[in-house]
């Protein structure tokens, strides 16, 4: 089989391993959700409920633009990075969400935003217009990552 299919069709499954997971956590309690502080600055829960399909979305999307284009070591370096920050970012939806320990999320979260960057630098490598549709990703998970430590700070 092609590896370039089978690098494609792994960064689709980690895009359904990164919905799934954070669903999970997310949802888990939002009595408690609803009962915090919130940093000022946080979007409204439409822009949220809107951004994360779309960040699935494009993600799915660019596994396979960025897997037709990119050499086999580039492939390899953008799944890991995507990997990577996947694992960051269930570790944040974990830890906020479960024990509610915010400095683990936030530091999970920015650590997310950082692993994002390879990814995205690699994205844009594949295609100018893969990587101009994953910047909102990119933006939306460093707007989460100050989210996290907004909450550190108000509860």
């Amino acid at each position: 089989m092609d590896f370039k299919l089978i690098a494609g069709a792994i960064g689709v499954l980690f895009v359904f391993i990164y919905a799934f997971g954070s669903g999970i956590w997310v949802s888990s309690s939002p009595e408690w959700y609803a009962s915090l502080k919130r940093p000022s600055w946080q979007p409204p829960s439409a822009i949220i409920g809107l951004i994360w399909p779309y960040n699935f979305t494009v993600l799915g999307i660019a596994s396979f633009q960025v897997s037709k284009s990119l050499t086999r070591s580039e492939n390899i370096t953008w799944l890991v990075f995507f990997g990577l920050s996947i694992v960051a970012a269930l570790t944040w939806a974990n830890q906020f969400y479960v024990p509610h320990n915010f400095l683990s999320a936030s530091i999970a979260l920015t650590l997310t935003a950082l692993l994002t960057l390879p990814m995205l630098f690699l994205t844009f490598k594949a295609s100018l217009v893969m990587g101009l549709l994953l910047v909102p990703y990119q933006l939306w998970v460093a707007i989460a990552a100050s989210l996290a430590w907004g909450y550190l700070a108000r509860n």
